[in-house]
């Protein structure tokens, strides 16, 4: 029974363990070879996988490499490409970065090939590849997927765009060079026309680099001047009242000494303190007040007020010009008043001038001069005669008018001209010379010839008128030039001479010059477009424009031979009475002698050589010295005359030495050179 019971549990027993291990198998099975087959058939799917995205990636590749052949192709030579293909199989794939930035071995170089590229090109093969590559990311970014593959029609069309925008970009900058190279020769050009000598009278640069003392200090004065007028205006607009104090106090040391001082030599030891104090106070007006809108305004108000300031001041420079020019200095008045008094001292028979037979005589020299001014009729006279050949041959008609004729006559009775004849006659004691036969006399008298010459406030006594309101226009003195056979009836020839020139040669050899049957010998004045007719003629009136030429050349009164013979013949005298006549209301020209005398001489004046009268001393500072040396004649027309303060002083000395300052009467008036 115990036997059974044994034989029947290790029954049991082997049957558990016989059940066990059949579990035992199982689970070996699932844990180790169930993963196997598991990886096994991934294994075959990734290999499968593998070999489909390998010929994706080889497709890609390949396309990427026709696209860079097409670029080397189109970058490099033929003899560069050759050394690429042959060293790539023992070297392996060559980095074309390398090769273009010439990192090349000696053995990759060969002699003739050239490795050099453009930058352009390679900076154009790089937009291409960058912006291929743009394009793209942008597909990829907004398809999420892999982009197709683009066919070599549209690589070859955006190639061509490419290279369009290329050669565009290229012909702008050719046409742009072109431009500038125009513009640069243009320029070059431009400056050879311009006259060195006038860039450096006018470039503030040039002058201050050519220059040491450039008066830079003054300068800056005066600019600091300008802006602190400025920003006082812009303190007050923003009641901004310690700053504004402060600026009209360094405005007002700045200006005390620029009233001081016209440079830098005359400048106070103080001034850089003042220009450096300055300075801050308009640094410190920027801070608080600048304001472009507000600066500009005050500047243009500033820059209207001045404008208006310089018209004024050269009306009034004008009209005091025109004055200064045509008033008696105090010395040469003084001397016409103590010579007039002496004059009426004298005795009728001590008031003679000797050789009054030579008056007449027509195979003398004879010479008219028409003057109110006894130091300038002197000079005149003094410098004919130091310079004839023959003094006796040689007789002065002398007309002045009344006031000043007692000093004229007195002038040469204490100082007679050598050898020479000499007469003084009155003006005013011509009794043909009336209203009744001279038109101009008539003229002058009216009312609306008083009215033009005295009233200020007529419409046309602007400064441009202002020579016109001359008092010489007023005296017979002016006009009695067209009168002169008239006033010397028996004389052939006669040399006219102004108060305001001097002779430095022997005029005689003016007698024997042939005038041809014209009537007035004179020196021409005109040069291209100055001096014509149409500079002293109104043209649009139809009087003028039917007789005259407008191109015609002008010449100049001053010295004037005239053929008194001839005159007669064309009555000259009359043809003036019918122009003078025609132009009472002065439509036909200006007041004046010159006008009239184009008109009256023209074809009949005969154009003598030019070294015998140099004009401009009275108004041209640029006059060649060889040609005033040479001239026969010199004339100081225009308003500064020798005998005034304003005269130009490098030409006063050719006037000054025919004047003895030792003389009695010219010491008490204070009369020197």
């Amino acid at each position: 029974m115990a036997l059974k019971r044994g034989l029947s549990g290790v029954n049991r027993i082997r049957g558990s363990s016989g059940g066990s291990r059949s579990v035992l198998v199982l689970l070996i099975f699932f844990c180790v070879f169930a993963p196997l087959v598991f990886f096994v058939g991934r294994g075959v799917y990734i290999d499968s996988s593998n070999d489909y995205s390998n010929a994706s990636v080889k497709q890609n590749l390949d396309w990427r490499e026709r696209l860079a052949m097409q670029s080397v192709r189109s970058l490099f030579s033929k003899e560069v490409l050759d050394v690429i293909a042959a060293s790539t199989a023992d070297l392996g794939p060559l980095s074309l970065d390398s090769f273009k930035k010439k990192n090349l071995s000696a053995s990759w170089r060969e002699v003739g090939v050239d490795t050099s590229f453009r930058h352009s090109e390679n900076q154009t093969t790089q937009d291409v590849k960058s912006n291929i590559l743009n394009e793209k990311r942008d597909k990829t970014s907004k398809d999420g997927s892999h982009q197709k593959v683009e066919t070599p029609a549209k690589i070859h069309r955006r190639q061509l765009r490419e290279r369009r925008r290329e050669m565009r970009a290229n012909e702008l900058v050719q046409h742009n060079d072109d431009t500038i190279l125009k513009l640069e020769n243009a320029a070059i050009e431009r400056s050879k026309s311009v006259d060195s000598a006038v860039l450096g009278k006018y470039s503030i640069w040039r002058r201050e680099n050519e220059n040491d003392n450039s008066d830079s200090n003054i300068r800056l004065m005066r600019d600091q001047v300008i802006m602190a007028r400025v920003y006082t205006g812009l303190a007050k607009l923003k009641n901004k009242n310690d700053l504004l104090q402060e600026l009209q106090a360094r405005l007002k040391d700045s200006q005390r000494v620029l009233a001081e001082s016209t440079s830098d030599a005359d400048l106070p030891r103080s001034a850089h303190e003042k220009l450096r104090a300055m300075g801050q106070v308009l640094a410190k007006a920027k801070m608080q007040l600048y304001d472009c809108k507000l600066v500009t305004g005050k500047l243009r108000a500033m820059l209207q007020t001045a404008d208006e300031q310089v018209r004024s001041l050269k009306k009034q420079s004008t009209f005091l010009a025109q004055l200064a020019a045509k008033t008696i200095p105090n010395p040469i008045h003084c001397l016409s008043m103590r010579l007039t008094i002496d004059y009426y001292l004298l005795s009728p028979e001590k008031r003679k001038f000797p050789r009054s037979e030579n008056l007449e005589n027509p195979n003398l020299y004879h010479y008219a001069l028409f003057s109110d001014n006894v130091l300038a009729a002197s000079v005149v006279v003094n410098s004919t005669i130091m310079n004839a050949k023959d003094p006796s041959k040689h007789v002065f008609h002398l007309v002045t008018d009344k006031l000043n004729f007692g000093a004229m006559n007195m002038w040469f009775l204490l100082n007679p001209p050598g050898k020479a004849t000499i007469h003084v006659e009155n003006v005013d004691e011509f009794k043909w010379l009336n209203s009744s036969y001279c038109p101009v006399l008539r003229q002058l008298e009216s009312a609306a010839m008083r009215e033009y010459y005295f009233k200020a406030d007529h419409p046309t006594s602007g400064s441009s008128n202002l020579k016109y309101r001359n008092p010489k226009y007023l005296s017979m003195l002016n006009h009695l030039r067209f009168y002169l056979p008239e006033v010397y009836p028996k004389l052939n020839k006669i040399l006219f001479l102004d108060d305001d020139i001097i002779v430095q040669k022997d005029l005689t050899p003016l007698w024997e010059v042939n005038l041809n049957g014209k009537v007035n010998g004179a020196v021409e004045t005109c040069g291209e477009s100055f001096h014509r007719f149409d500079k002293y003629l109104n043209f649009s009136n139809p009087h003028i424009a039917r007789n005259f030429n407008p191109n015609a050349c002008g010449w100049a009164y001053g010295m004037n031979m005239f053929d008194l013979k001839e005159w007669k013949k064309r009555d000259i005298t009359g043809i003036y009475h019918k122009w003078q006549n025609m132009n009472e209301n002065r439509t036909l020209w200006k007041l004046g002698t010159l006008p009239p005398g184009l008109i009256t001489f023209y074809g009949l004046t005969h154009p003598l050589n030019k070294s015998w009268h140099v004009l401009g001393l009275g108004y041209n500072p640029s006059i060649d010295r060889k040609d005033i040396e040479n001239a026969a004649v010199v004339h100081y027309n225009g308003n500064m005359k020798p005998w005034l303060e304003l005269a130009m002083s490098k030409y006063r000395p050719y006037w000054t030495k025919y004047i003895k300052f030792d003389h009695p009467y010219l010491r008490r008036c204070n009369l020197h050179e």
